[in-house]
């Protein structure tokens, strides 16, 4: 098989904003977390990288977004100008949820990486930036080309951080803090042709990495084992093929008795910096090898009954036509967050932008056949404007359901 190309093209699972590089998390309460990087539209290479947000699934099959977490503005110690919120990570310890990623302290952004923390009790709401990753002594951890955390904590109760690119993997211990540095970071030694996107998980007493390689466009997934969580490591080979974008990257987890994959290609746009999420089942062999996944166009299949909506959920079918765009008024809110589903009756792909009471969240994607979700906060009460303003010419915009998710 060649595996300098890609040979299938997944459907996404995420397609009304770009999302990349997935953490996908198991959380205290059994629902899975994916933890994803934005990537803004329209781009400008990937300096706008911004504005995370968070999506949720049960079943395997409907992934819900659970809304915006974290952008640059909230990020005191950051690059003024903003953007460069590069791909995410998020653990649970000590009865949070703590959330790492990478963003410059300076305009020099690729000189001047350090991975911010934003703490929480929820795994999908509510995080506030805490600073970030440092040594004991208080110098600051990443500087050139130190990108994309992974945290993991082993059975012990032991946490460990790992990050590189630019072809260097490294990883350390953390202290309880989950801030602090416990002793040396150390290169990790073993991988073969290491590029980014470091991931550690653990399976029957081996620890794996996955990671990306340094195919001119067309970066794979590669895993390495253990018997330690910071090596030496033990290069396998590749489980992720090109997926049709540039860069590569993707988690592995277990999740209702199934591992799955998760990584980005950019089928939806064509563009390696307008990315969408996939996840696909992978499978072991009898000795612990990753099989080679399939990147399929069908759902996985689910593992759970699909969720079920709040009954104060409500569809306005009559919007409000004007020049630029279309106009739902007095949208009922329950002061908190709500995920709008926009239905259309587009048979192309086409853009338009959302804003709610005033606030731009910039574009959203309408795709043939697949109903726009997006979530936004709401005012309480039927108080609440919808605007969904022409971006590539009128769209065929036929019913916003407004369903409340707190």
């Amino acid at each position: 098989m060649d595996l300098t190309r890609p040979t299938k093209i997944a459907k996404p699972i995420i397609s009304t904003i770009y999302t990349a590089d997935p953490s996908a998390v198991v959380g205290q309460d059994g629902v899975l977390y994916i933890y994803a990087s934005h990537d803004m539209d329209p781009p400008a290479g990937c300096d706008r990288m911004d504005r995370y947000h968070i999506f949720s699934t049960v079943d395997m099959v409907h992934f819900r977004d659970e809304g915006e977490i974290l952008r640059s503005d909230d990020v005191p110690w950051g690059r003024p100008e903003g953007g460069f919120m590069w791909a995410p990570d998020c653990g649970f310890k000590n009865g949070k949820y703590y959330f790492y990623y990478p963003h410059p302290t300076d305009s020099h952004w690729n000189d001047s990486w350090v991975f911010g923390v934003a703490v929480s009790d929820h795994p999908h709401k509510d995080f506030r930036d805490i600073g970030y990753v440092k040594m004991a002594d208080g110098a600051k951890v990443g500087g050139w080309c130190m990108i994309d955390p992974c945290i993991f904590t082993d059975d012990d109760g032991v946490t460990y951080f790992y990050f590189g690119g630019g072809a260097m993997p490294r990883g350390c211990r953390l202290q309880e803090d989950m801030l602090t540095v416990d002793g040396d970071v150390y290169e990790m030694e073993g991988l073969h042709d290491f590029h980014e996107a470091a991931w550690v998980f653990k399976r029957n007493g081996i620890y794996y990495m996955t990671y990306s390689d340094n195919l001119e466009g067309n970066n794979r997934l590669c895993y390495a084992t253990s018997q330690s969580p910071l090596g030496p490591w033990d290069y396998k080979g590749i489980y992720l093929a090109p997926t049709g974008c540039d860069t590569s990257h993707g988690s592995v987890v277990e999740y209702k008795g199934h591992w799955y994959a998760f990584y980005h290609n950019c089928s939806i746009s064509g563009r390696g910096n307008l990315r969408s999420v996939c996840v696909d089942e992978l499978f072991f062999e009898g000795n612990g090898d990753i099989r080679l996944v399939e990147q399929t166009a069908t759902p996985c299949a689910a593992v759970d009954a699909p969720p079920v909506r709040d009954a104060r959920t409500k569809t306005y079918t009559a919007p409000l036509c004007e020049e630029h765009g279309v106009r739902y008024t007095k949208v009922e809110g329950f002061g908190g967050r709500a995920q709008l589903h926009i239905a259309h009756g587009e048979r192309a792909h086409t853009r338009v932008r959302l804003v709610v009471n005033a606030v731009d969240w910039s574009y959203i994607n309408l795709l043939p056949d697949e109903t726009a979700r997006f979530t936004v906060p709401l005012k309480a009460g039927c108080t609440n404007t919808v605007e969904l303003r022409w971006c590539d010419g009128k769209a065929d915009i036929t019913a916003l359901t407004v369903e409340p998710i707190e």
